[in-house]
Order: C-alpha cells, then sequence, then structure tokens
C-alpha cells in the first residue's frame, strides 16, 4: 500500500491538470465574464449586474425558456420514469424473449441527439401532414414532440437501471408475500419499491439532468419554432450568445444561471430521494 501510495501522483497528476485547465479554469473564467460586457476576451468591460439584470428584465424569451423547460423537465421525468420502470416490471418476469425485448428498448440510446432529432421531426411531419400542418404549427406539438422524443431515447436506458434493481430484490421476500396472500399491489409498493430506491434515485438524476439541460434534440426537432414558443435554456443561451451582437455577456450571465439551476434542482433532488432510501 505504501509502495502504491507513493505512485499515487503520477497518475493522478495528468488527469487532475487537464480537468483543472480544460474543465475548472474555463468555468471561472465564465463566470467573470458573466459580469463583464465583451465580443472577446481581451476587450471585456466590467458592468456588475448588469447583465443578470438584463437576462431577466429585457429578454423575455429567457423566462419563457425557462418555465417552458421546467414544465417539459417535469412532463419527462414522470413519464421515463413511470413507463422505464413498468417495462423493467415486465421484463424481469420469466417469459421468452427478455433478452431481445432489453436490447431493443436500449438501442435508442445509442442514436446521436441530432440525428434522433432530425428523425422524429420527419416522422412527426409526415403524420401531421394529413391535417395540413407541421410539428412548428403549434407550441403544444413542439412540446409533446420532444416529451416523445425523449421518452424514446431515455426510456431503454432507466429501464436497465431499475432492471438491476429488481434483481436485487430477495427471493425471499417475494416468496413470504405470496404465502401470505399479499395483493401485487401491496408486493410493489411495500416490498420492491422501497428496495429499488437507489435505483429510482439515480434515474430521476440522469432523467433530471437530461432533460433540463437538452440542447441538440430541441436544435434539430423544433429549433425553438413557433417564434421560439419551444426554445428551451440551452438553446436560448445558445441563440443569444451567437446570434445576438453585443449580447454575449448577458448569454454568459444566462450559462452560469443555467448551472446553478441545474446544480440547486440535482442537490435538492439527490437530497429528498437519498433521504427516503434511509427511511426504507
Amino acid at each position: 500500500m505504501r509502495k502504491s501510495a507513493r505512485y499515487f501522483p503520477i497518475f493522478v497528476l495528468p488527469t487532475l491538470l487537464a480537468f483543472t485547465l480544460f474543465f475548472v479554469v474555463p468555468f471561472l473564467m465564465g463566470i467573470g465574464l458573466s459580469f463583464t460586457k465583451f465580443t472577446t476576451v481581451t476587450n471585456a468591460k466590467w458592468v456588475g449586474l448588469g447583465n443578470y439584470i438584463k437576462a431577466f428584465t429585457f429578454d423575455k424569451e429567457f423566462v419563457h425558456a425557462l418555465g417552458f423547460t421546467s414544465l417539459f423537465t417535469l412532463v419527462s421525468m414522470v413519464t421515463v420514469n413511470v413507463i422505464s420502470f413498468s417495462l423493467a416490471l415486465m421484463l424481469t418476469k420469466s417469459i421468452r424473449g427478455t433478452t431481445f425485448f432489453r436490447s431493443v428498448f436500449f438501442l435508442p440510446n445509442l442514436i446521436g441527439g441530432i440525428v434522433l432529432g432530425y428523425i422524429w421531426n420527419l416522422l412527426i411531419n409526415g403524420v401531421l401532414a394529413h391535417f395540413g400542418v407541421d410539428i412548428t404549427f403549434k407550441t403544444q406539438y413542439g412540446f409533446w414532440g420532444l416529451v416523445l422524443l425523449t421518452n424514446w431515447q431515455l426510456v431503454g436506458y432507466m429501464m436497465v437501471i431499475y432492471i438491476a434493481g429488481l434483481q436485487n430484490v430477495p427471493d425471499e421476500l417475494l416468496e413470504a408475500a405470496e404465502i401470505d396472500g399479499a395483493p401485487a399491489l401491496s408486493v410493489l409498493f411495500h416490498v420492491k419499491i422501497p428496495i429499488v430506491m437507489p435505483s429510482i434515485t439515480i434515474c430521476t438524476f440522469l432523467t433530471l439532468a437530461n432533460t433540463f439541460k437538452m440542447f441538440d434534440q430541441n436544435l434539430a426537432l423544433t429549433a425553438g419554432a413557433p417564434e421560439n414558443s419551444t426554445e428551451m435554456l440551452a438553446l436560448n443561451i445558445y441563440n443569444t450568445f451567437y446570434g445576438r451582437t453585443g449580447w454575449q455577456g448577458v448569454g454568459q450571465a444566462k450559462a452560469v444561471i443555467f448551472f446553478l439551476i441545474v446544480a440547486l434542482l440535482a442537490f435538492l433532488q439527490l437530497k429528498l430521494t437519498g433521504k427516503k432510501e434511509m427511511e426504507q
């Protein structure tokens, strides 16, 4: 152990150096730039909280994107986890072809977000074309299109995590519940769900992070249309930074706000579900 500890810094140093140079330093520089007005890093001028005030008072699209993203995240978290957990329950039973179906449901997670967005854009528009409209005709079409895309992509991945959790449920508990004549719902809510709470914690965290930070699927599916009403936070920040001259500082301020919101939500979610684990 002492010999390996001696070489520990040698193996850690390259990773730590890369992490510092390519994550910590740009992150801290980004926070600093959010308090300036700039077009390049060398001509930054201090404006204090001006960019943050401007983001909320002079940019109604940012506030709308925040509300749209929050609603989308809430709906997607519920649908993704309910569907994936239901599939996991079915595919942990003694039925034929479970391995095949697990693979089929997991495959969409391997497709890139941009490609996935364009594929679903073609599919949804192909259906809506029969009614003389497309996905950008109404905000609701874009919203539910994003929800559908997200479920199709994430359900299989979350299902695998739930399957791993359900396979850890002791057979003795299930046999005892069966002997006692416990209804299926009682077994589900009082035996299976309490034991798979760690899986629920992981899946809700991953769903929260993936949906709230969604960018490429949003860009490919609707690009914010109609009139930026389906624009999510990540896309709004991108459009602000690269699409508005002189708004780079505001875009950077939005990015900092975005990070703080995601970090706060993730912390609250982990604390809440972690507390449930402790109670169980």
